[in-house]
């Protein structure tokens, strides 16, 4: 299956602040918040959720295209991800704006505050998929957030020309209306979201969660520690799990991870509940590595955790996919 990944693709400035923003708030005065945090760290990484998902598919040994918009400075990341077995022949280079970044400070509680910088990624919506489709089949295409017109554009796209296409709206869900929700997600093979996305989106929709169910194949939605449900087309429901993690260290990335190996394991059809089982451990291996892609994945060591978290089964399951991998 060849997956193609838009979306943002970004530089990530990530400190720690050595305390809780909670203990600094002022209920009262939040209208006047004026806060500023004494950081103890500073990574700077690559990042963007197309970006992310796209390495962790070319990690596991797929090949999928990243589709996006980034500035002259990404030729260092371009070649990042090539090594990760990345095609970004779908960038667009921005002659005018530098990649987009994204700044985010977290807590001891995992509390996050960010703001993200748009940059190159306005031009997103200058993007045509046809082309990259005619050059080589693209059999689904995740639109992640990113520019919301190349949102759109996307979505309408896949819809003309029957490319499968999965819906992760993700944090475009905060500002975007009632209308362009239901645009970005009505016909979708798959839906991903987090419990909070979930209640944006039947709030601002107007749909039932019924309804919403009646307009995607497959709906996957991620509650943190308390693991992944997957609403099925039959209309079961599956839930599992997290992979126990060895240290927790930054969540920056956790739910890009997920959506890759999810992705992964339905390319390879081993079925809704061992593909969500397989981004349950990749987003506990980002979980525990400061960086969105810093994780190094070992065949031995990643079937051992596989085991240890999900079954002997499901290791066994995997263990022929992952003939990339390094021992």
């Amino acid at each position: 299956m060849r997956i193609a990944t838009s979306g943002s693709i970004a530089t990530d400035h990530l400190m720690t602040f050595d305390g809780r923003f909670s203990d600094n708030l002022v209920v009262e005065q939040l209208d006047k918040v004026a806060l500023s945090f004494l950081v103890e760290d500073l990574q700077i990484r690559r990042g963007g959720v197309a970006g992310n998902i796209a390495f962790g598919l070319g990690n596991l040994g797929l090949r999928p295209l990243l589709v996006g918009a980034a500035g002259e400075d990404f030729e260092e990341y371009r070649s990042w991800l090539e090594r990760h077995g990345v095609d970004c022949s779908g960038v667009r280079i921005s002659h005018l704006h530098r990649t987009a970044r994204f700044i985010c400070t977290t807590d001891q509680n995992h509390a996050q505050i960010a703001s993200f910088y748009t940059g190159a990624m306005a031009e997103a919506r200058e993007i045509e998929l046809g082309p990259l489709h005619e050059t080589e089949r693209i059999d689904l295409v995740l639109v992640g957030a990113n520019d919301p017109k190349a949102m759109v554009r996307h979505t309408q796209e896949c819809r003309e020309r029957g490319i499968p296409f999965a819906a992760d709206p993700s944090q475009q869900l905060s500002w975007s209306n009632g209308d362009m929700i239901r645009e970005l997600i009505d016909g979708a093979q798959y839906l991903f979201c987090n419990d909070y996305e979930e209640a944006l989106i039947t709030q601002k929709t107007g749909w039932s969660d019924a309804e919403v169910l009646e307009r995607v194949q497959i709906r996957v939605i991620t509650h943190g520690k308390d693991g992944v449900v997957v609403d099925c087309p039959e209309g079961d429901r599956l839930v599992v799990q997290v992979a126990p993690e060895e240290v927790r260290v930054d969540p920056t990335g956790v739910g890009d991870a997920f959506r890759a190996g999810f992705l992964a394991g339905q390319s390879w059809d081993l079925g809704l509940r061992r593909s969500a089982q397989l981004g349950c451990l990749l987003a506990t291996l980002v979980l525990e590595t400061v960086g969105t892609q810093e994780y190094q994945l070992r065949r031995g060591r990643f079937l051992e955790r596989m085991a240890h978290s999900y079954g002997d089964d499901a290791a066994a399951d995997i263990e022929p996919h992952l003939e990339a991998l390094r021992p």
